[in-house]
């Protein structure tokens, strides 16, 4: 349940305060509201230098890898962790939480603030021990590569060859070394996981994973309740998908579909659709610019990010972390990605999504207040980034953006059946993230190879390799880098379809939602940023929502997209 249950009508009141005066003049010089901005502005002029500080040396490690790097990361995200620390503030700030407030806008940010410190309750020494081994993980997953036949590769090889090759030898080959992390990692990953839950108990949680969903306004019953919802929504469908894709991959490789083990399927983790499955050609991508594509379309619908572009590190290099991510470095308009870009459908939807991300981070109002300055939930952010990377799969998108496409009826029968798997495909991978991380912090003790291997055969119906008993669950990234996460991606799919279906409604009518491309249409822009943009972290995930669509979130026009339901 959200910690901070905000009335509707009290959301609108935030949104409205944004553009008042300055309330201060008039405020009384004590009582709770005054102490409570006096709170606000001594701990935002004390933070936001060193969250610009932590978030600058985060992005120097992850583009170049280096040690010295790592380590600088390290010590300024130490200072914000023992700055939220400090006991005496979060007395203050307990306080203030439990006064009767008369600023909407104020109250939410002392709310906001309350669970950033509650996190941070602990002893010195563990908080520095957390960070600590948190970076060291991080550092090995960006200087780690797969290496085959004595030679190294890149993670693009690794994928290029399990979407091309035909040969079950080399498949299982390139699949293990992509795996090879995840043993270097899995010991210090464990040590992480124990550190963790340590912490969250100091602080009256059962482990790390509750207390990650409780700050971040979410508990496990609800997400239980709508991941088995989404369960049974996906499990026929998704049978029957795979069978089809399973059919075709064992032709492509020679093999009994019995035989088919995770090394055939494309993807490492098997959460993207295989390139058998009405495979939409190369042809069409590799000619296109992934960034100069990128930058007319937002542009087009009012939302540019040339400078973003500007500021961002875009294709390969040694050392640089292999994984894309967008980052705001200061909340007023320094905002960034980091990608690896080649040509190709790939890092085309990658550089939608991560600079969905980024038009997020740019166009929150400067007006709202620094704490505030930020996505509603991480579920929003990876909705919008969702919504846009989508396009990716539209033939109108596409031929709209300067793409040949020779047969566009064809492309459209065959992008239509891959967005559809593609869709059900994530969502069972989601189930076993979910579901993994969930068991591994209420019991680390227990197989976690035994245990992943159990939760990819139940939802993805992958069979494990025979006689093989390495950590492969923990070259997963998100582990480390984004715990108690992973969850809202799938959450973010729901947000995608249902903002989706409300924009078309009300600035596209009479176009159908899968025909509705965006392109050249300031309207949905102007949509985007009014009603998912503009408050900011002025209300919680379902409030924003609830904003932006007039439903809270459901999976209603997720269903419809996967047309499960009419």
């Amino acid at each position: 349940m959200s910690l901070t249950h905000l009335a509707l009508a009290a959301g609108a009141a935030l949104l409205a305060a944004t553009s008042l005066p300055d309330a201060a003049a008039a405020a009384p010089a004590s009582g709770p509201d005054a102490r409570a901005r006096r709170f606000v502005q001594q701990h935002v002029a004390a933070i936001r230098p060193l969250d610009i500080e932590a978030n600058l040396a985060s992005w120097a490690a992850n583009v170049t890898g280096k040690e010295e790097d790592f380590k600088k990361k390290e010590e300024a995200e130490t200072k914000v962790d023992l700055y939220l620390a400090n006991p005496e503030r979060f007395a203050e700030l307990k306080a203030l939480r439990q006064a009767k407030l008369s600023d909407p806008l104020l109250a939410r940010q002392i709310a906001v603030l309350y669970l950033g410190y509650l996190g941070k309750q602990l002893d010195h020494d563990l908080l520095r021990a957390m960070r600590a081994k948190d970076n060291a993980i991080q550092r090995l997953f960006n200087i780690c590569r797969p290496k085959l036949d004595g030679r190294e590769i890149t993670d693009n090889e690794v994928r290029r060859v399990l979407r091309e090759s035909k040969n079950s030898t080399e498949r299982r080959a390139v699949w293990e070394a992509g795996k090879k992390v995840g043993q270097q990692v899995a010991g210090e990953l464990k040590q992480l996981v124990a550190l963790r839950n340590q912490a969250a108990r100091k602080l009256g949680f059962s482990d790390y994973h509750a207390m990650q969903l409780y700050l971040s306004e979410q508990d496990q019953g609800q997400l239980l309740k709508l991941f088995d919802e989404l369960d049974g929504l996906t499990r026929a469908p998704f049978r029957a998908a795979k069978a089809e894709i399973d059919a075709a991959l064992a032709k492509n490789c020679g093999v009994k579909v019995e035989e088919l083990r995770p090394w055939h399927y494309h993807d490492p983790f098997f959460q993207d659709v295989p390139a058998v499955l009405g495979e939409l050609p190369d042809s069409v991508y590799k000619p296109l610019d992934p960034i100069k594509v990128c930058r007319e379309f937002y542009a087009g619908i009012g939302l540019p990010i040339d400078d973003v572009l500007r500021r961002s590190d875009l294709y390969e290099k040694p050392g640089k972390n292999p994984h894309a991510f967008c980052t705001d470095i200061d909340r007023a308009g320094d905002v960034r990605i980091l990608e690896n870009v080649v040509p190709g459908r790939e890092w085309l939807e990658t550089s939608l999504h991560e600079l969905g991300h980024a038009a997020y981070a740019k166009y929150v109002p400067r007006s709202l207040p620094y704490l505030l300055h930020s996505d509603a939930h991480p579920l929003c952010t990876e909705g919008v980034a969702i919504m846009f990377d989508r396009f990716g799969e539209n033939v109108d998108w596409l031929i709209a953006m300067g793409a040949n496409v020779p047969n566009p009826g064809q492309f459209r029968a065959a992008a239509m059946k891959l967005q559809r798997s593609r869709l059900l495909i994530f969502s069972r991978y989601c189930q076993v993230m979910f579901r993994f991380e969930l068991a591994m912090y209420a019991k680390p003790d227990q197989d976690l190879n035994r245990l992943w291997w159990d939760l990819v055969e139940k939802y993805q119906e992958i069979k494990r390799p025979e006689r093989r008993n390495e950590p492969d669950y923990a070259s997963k990234y998100h582990f480390t880098g984004a715990p108690a996460y992973y969850h809202n991606y799938q959450l973010g799919e729901m947000f995608a379809s249902q903002v989706h279906h409300a924009l078309v409604a009300k600035v596209l009518p009479g176009t159908k939602p899968a025909g509705a491309i965006y392109v050249g249409k300031k309207a949905a822009g102007e949509f985007i940023q009014q009603r998912v943009f503009q408050p900011g972290l002025s209300l919680n995930w379902n409030e924003l929502t609830r904003h932006a669509t007039g439903e809270e979130l459901n999976p209603k026009a997720f269903a419809e997209d996967l047309k499960i339901v009419n």
